[in-house]
Parts: structure tokens; sequence; C-alpha cells
């Protein structure tokens, strides 16, 4: 199976999980479960559910299994956009070539959106079973709500509130984006190659290391577009970083060496990868998606 059929084949499921996890929307209350599927249906690259599925066959694991998984990692990524477009955050207007939450509903809804699908993802990675081994899916556990809070993603967020207006050095954009982008990525591979039991403890270290070399190349990428690219292309708004002055790798580096940064960590990833052979040819033809795409 070529590329494209095979993400084409995982996109199907992870959309059918997540259609399936999802509240219906006429269940009570009906608003919320609504903008709930709004929020998180139809729309978006889907690139953590793609490195779970694609760590999950280096580790030959259940695919429903993976599924659980990966709709657990997407349900907070939901989240952290539908948080992340609020008035008091970025307060933007469109997301995934559509209005935000906040718009299309409200700001009191798109609030409780962000609350109920992080709830939500806890309770897939508790009530299914994910590993074959109890200890091992506790683990998945706190690897996941080590990602989302302080020591992750909503962390990430709060340093980078406060970096709006200053003057940041890489180092500290890494430290900002290791935490905000990359903790999610991390456990997406990770949580995947944990639903099997094939990966020793060095093996998971190497698809660890290739997944933060590779979580920070998307945040990388990310500042190239927005910078370079449409709001057509993006499907939200581009430009808007630069707008509300905030520091990122083009206004730090310019273009070009983003660019050659975002490469070189593609060669660490790919490098990451050597002892795993044909087996983790998804997981590096992912990590050349990431750093060519346009959108």
């Amino acid at each position: 199976m070529d590329f494209q059929s095979w993400v084409g084949t995982r996109l199907g499921r992870i959309e059918a999980t997540l259609k399936a996890v999802l509240p219906g929307p006429d269940i009570a209350p009906q608003r919320l479960h609504q903008a709930m599927r709004y929020a998180v249906l139809d729309g978006g690259k889907r690139v953590r559910p793609l490195l779970a599925f694609a760590a999950g066959e280096l580790a030959h694991a259940d695919p429903e299994r993976v599924a659980y998984a990966a709709a657990a990692v997407e349900l907070i990524h939901a989240y952290s956009l539908v948080h992340d477009d609020l008035p008091c955050m970025d307060d933007d207007v469109l997301r995934r070539g559509k209005p935000t939450c906040h718009v299309e509903f409200d700001e009191p809804t798109a609030l409780l959106v962000g609350d109920a699908l992080q709830s939500l993802a806890f309770q897939l990675v508790s009530e299914y079973r994910l590993a074959a081994d109890a200890e091992i899916q506790l683990e998945m556990i706190r690897l996941l709500a080590s990602a989302t809070g302080s020591r992750g993603m909503a962390g990430g967020q709060a340093i980078d509130l406060a970096a709006v207006d200053q003057a940041l050095t890489v180092p500290e954009l890494e430290f900002m984006h290791i935490h905000k982008t990359g903790a999610l990525i991390r456990a997406a591979a990770l949580l995947g190659a944990r639903c099997g039991n094939s990966l020793d403890e060095r093996e998971l270290g190497q698809l660890d290391l290739f997944a933060k070399s590779i979580g920070l190349a998307f945040q990388v990428v990310d500042d190239v577009l927005d910078a370079e690219s449409s709001t057509a292309t993006l499907g939200k708004t581009a430009g808007k970083d630069a707008q509300q002055n905030k520091p990122t790798y083009v206004s730090v580096l310019g273009v070009a060496r983003s660019k050659a940064f975002a490469d070189e960590l593609r060669g660490n990833a790919h490098k990451a990868l050597e002892g795993f052979g044909a087996s983790a040819v998804r997981l590096r033809e992912l990590a050349d998606f990431i750093v060519l795409r346009k959108f």
C-alpha cells in the first residue's frame, strides 16, 4: 500500500472512531454535544492519530486499540484548539476552514466544549482495554495527562501567552514548543506503541527521540506557513503571529534558516529510526509529510 492509500484508510478509521465515541447531537444537552462534534469532526490533518497508527504498526499493536488511543489524543488536540481560539487567548475566528467554535456557537459553550473533550479523552484511555497489561495502561494514562497539563501542552500555552512582545532566543523558543506542540505529538507516538508489546525500552527511547524531533519540526513548519501561506490554504487566519507580535522561528531565524532547521530536524527523526528497518516506513513518510507539507 502506498503512503496516500495508507493515510486514507487510517483517516477513515479515526473519523469513524471519533463519530462513535462523541455523544450524538440529539443527546441532551444537545447544543453542547453538537458543538463538540462541530469542533472535532470533518477537519484537520489528523497528524497525531496518524503518528499513533504508524507507531502502533511498529509495535505490532491491534489497530482497534490504537484507534481509541489515537481518538483520545485527537480529542485533546481539538480541545486545545477550541480554547486557543477564544477571545481570552488568540481571539481567532477561523479554524479548519470554518468559523471557530465560539463564533459558531458562543464563548461559554466553547469553554465547555474544551472541558468535555478533555474529559472524554481520559474516559477513552481508561474505559477501553488498550494494552495487554494494566500497569502499561496506567502508564499510558499518566503519559497523556503529563502531555496535556502544566508540564506539557497547557504549560507551553502559558509560556506562549507570556512571550507576546518579547524577544526569545532559539533555546527559549524550543523550550516553549517542546511543551506546547511537541508534548502531545510525543504522546501520540508513544501511546500508539504502548498499545503493542514488541518494543523494548531502548526502542521506545528511539521512538521518543523521533517524536521529539518531528514535534519540533511541526512547529517550525507551522511558523513558516503562517508567514508564507494564505488564509485559504491554511484554513485559519494567516499572519496572525506577526499581527500579535508573537516570537516565532521566522521572527528569530528568518524563513530560509527556519526551513533549513526543519529539514535538520527531519534528518534527526530519520536517524532515530535507523534501527527499525522497513517496519518504520510509515513513520519516515510521516516525518517527510510534516516537514514538506504546504498547509
